[in-house]
């Protein structure tokens, strides 16, 4: 497993295959375009091996990019199209070559859908785990008994190799590579501006710990939720979140109990575990290295409050879903 965001270059080359299908095109690129108005610095380029594509929905999009090189730490991003029974083949000889190329480079890849039917018969599928449509999880097992294809998840990172299930979680596979390149606080502000959920894959709770409690109106509070997410490695105080929220350290303990239900401290002790799991299944990093990285001072302490949230030691977790 590749640790998380590992030399994006900020360049995300979205592949427009024929019939494409507009929410997974629409969907995704609009959840790096909203993290790039926020200052994640993404450059979108729509990239076709024809300049004009009809997409599965009657919509045609004309003006796109040819085929470019693609370099190491480039997202290259393929949207589902409409498959067709017996029509094959699926994606063209020049399109499966360029991804091969792309891949040899470096470049990261992330399917949406039916997406993975194209990193399937480029072979970048073999050895890795991956997921689809549920409707199509039998046949690519079939047609690519190599690939690992898991079912009932949203999404699947493994090395630089990520896919999604169909449509909406398109959204929540953008989401989670945000989150890798950018962090967990800009990766929130972004599922806030689009008014989504900011979900895991089937392994963990469908709704992030990031937006829980969120939907409140007390903006003192939400001020110290923020600063929390973006600083979840460091020792905060009770005196130090109440400067942030310019209330007294008692005035905040009652604002954030009343609005989220949970003290502020109980609140980061959440975020913390949450941000472990996701480095428990998306990275090798050992398990202390994970602690320290979550803010957590000794691994002893680490273990005992991740068993007594998700049921098992973060060992067993990482071993589940690995």
């Amino acid at each position: 497993m590749a640790d998380e965001g590992a030399g994006s270059t900020g360049r995300v080359v979205v592949l427009v295959l024929p019939e494409v299908n507009l929410l997974d095109l629409a969907g995704p690129v609009q959840v790096f375009d909203a993290a790039a108005c926020l200052g994640a610095g993404y450059r979108i380029e729509h990239v076709a091996d024809t300049e004009r594509v009809a997409t599965a929905q009657g919509v045609s999009l004309a003006g796109l990019g040819a085929l470019p090189e693609v370099v190491a730490g480039d997202l290259v991003l393929v949207p589902g199209p409409r498959l067709r029974e017996h029509r094959e083949p699926y994606v063209s000889e020049t399109v499966v070559g360029w991804l091969r190329q792309a891949a040899h480079a470096g470049a990261r890849l992330a399917s949406v859908c039916t997406g993975a039917v194209a990193l399937g018969e480029a072979g970048l599928l073999d050895g890795h785990r991956c997921t689809t449509h549920w409707t199509l999880v039998e046949a690519m097992r079939a047609r690519y008994p190599a690939a690992r294809v898991q079912e009932a998840v949203l999404y699947v990172h493994d090395g630089r190799i990520s896919t999604s299930a169909g449509v909406s979680a398109g959204v929540d596979l953008a989401l989670s590579l945000v989150e890798r390149d950018h962090g967990p606080a800009l990766t929130t502000a972004v599922a806030r501006e689009l008014v989504v959920y900011l979900r895991r894959d089937g392994a963990g709770e469908q709704i992030s710990q990031f937006l829980k409690h969120r939907s409140h109106l007390d903006s003192a509070v939400h001020r110290v939720q923020d600063h929390l997410a973006g600083s979840i490695d460091a020792a905060h105080t009770l005196a130090e979140l109440a400067e942030v929220a310019n209330l007294s350290p008692r005035g905040l303990s009652r604002a954030f109990t009343a609005a989220t239900g949970i003290t502020p401290l109980e609140y980061r002790q959440r975020l913390r575990l949450e941000r472990a799991m996701s480095l428990l299944r998306e990275t090798s990093l050992p398990v202390d290295a994970v602690a320290t990285r979550c803010g957590f001072r000794e691994g002893r302490h680490f273990r005992r409050l991740f068993k007594a949230r998700y049921g098992g030691p973060p060992s067993e977790f990482r071993h589940r879903t690995g």
